[in-house]
């Protein structure tokens, strides 16, 4: 019989030495099963498995994909542009000029809204969704750290996030580069044309910047999905923040407020697209939308470090 303090816990002769080592776990107050190791549990390529398995994940990409396609179905049957002088271009007139306008076109008309479902989708889901279905109690019951869980669900919701946000424009500039052509970008309002060997790499930044502008989207998605069952409403919440955001930033009176609304600077990218290309505007919309993802992460952590699973 060995003893610890007050504790006295016997080792029987047929006990073997890792079930002895249990034993003796459990004798000093450690709740730890034999074999078990928080950092094994719920890896990132079962998560990823479960949620690309999920018929709204699919959906979602099969629409990302299929827009450029749908894009350039209707500038081929739609009617061309108007006679508009070429100081009055606007980027829908422009789309047909190439690949990488057409590219940008497609980016620009899908930032606003299509993306940032898609955003809200993948992040407001992945915690409410196991909330509803009963299963996250039986998740941390495992028994599977909180933080962990937390920090998975994350991973692997930013990790889809981001393809979303990747997907579209590579597949329109495919789209665009097989319907119209690799040719030149020609700038929206006054014409100028560029070479595309030097607008590529710049269009690489712009995809980045449309990523990280979609944080705070993900980030109140995520947020709300911790506090609460329904899916739904921590979708439409990121949504609606998105929308009223967006209406904010129209009221002139606020002046240099708006500045920090989290939609202020999303098309900021369109200056990377210049002939001469001006990024002060993306550095700050940079700053914004990590400084404001950054703390309603570390909100929905702490939220769900003390939240009843239970109820």
């Amino acid at each position: 019989m060995s003893v610890n303090g007050d504790a006295a816990v016997p080792a029987r002769a047929s006990e073997t030495p890792a079930r002895a080592s249990a034993t003796r776990a459990a004798g000093n107050g450690t709740r730890t099963a034999r074999g078990y190791a928080p950092g094994r549990t719920l890896s990132l390529r079962v998560e990823f498995v479960r949620q690309f398995r999920r018929r709204r994940t699919m959906a979602m990409f099969g629409l990302l994909l299929a827009l450029p396609w749908v894009l350039v179905v209707a500038f081929q049957f739609g009617p061309g542009p108007g006679g508009q002088g070429t100081s009055s271009l606007r980027m829908s007139d422009l789309a047909t000029q190439g690949g990488l306008n057409f590219a940008a076109f497609a980016l620009s008309v899908s930032t606003s809204f299509l993306l940032v479902v898609a955003v809200a989708l993948f992040c407001g889901d992945t915690v409410a969704s196991e909330a509803s279905w009963s299963s996250l109690r039986y998740l941390l019951a495992a028994p599977v750290p909180r933080d962990r869980l937390l920090r998975q669900k994350l991973i692997v919701a930013m990790g889809y996030s981001a393809a979303a946000v990747t997907v579209l424009p590579l597949m329109a500039l495919l789209a665009g580069t097989i319907a119209f052509g690799w040719n030149d970008i020609q700038v929206p309002g006054t014409g100028e044309t560029i070479p595309a060997a030097d607008v590529l790499p710049r269009f690489a930044v712009v995809v980045g910047y449309a990523l990280v502008s979609q944080l705070v989207v993900a980030s109140v998605a995520f947020l709300l999905s911790v506090g609460t069952d329904s899916p739904l409403g921590a979708v439409g919440g990121a949504v609606g923040l998105v929308i009223v955001s967006s209406i904010l930033q129209a009221v002139e009176a606020l002046g240099s407020i708006r500045e920090f609304l989290p939609t202020f600077w999303n098309t900021a990218w369109l200056d990377a697209l210049a002939p001469e290309p001006d990024y002060s505007g993306m550095i700050k919309g940079v700053a914004v939308s990590v400084t404001y993802s950054v703390i309603l992460i570390a909100f929905a952590f702490r939220r769900f470090r003390a939240k009843d699973v239970v109820s």
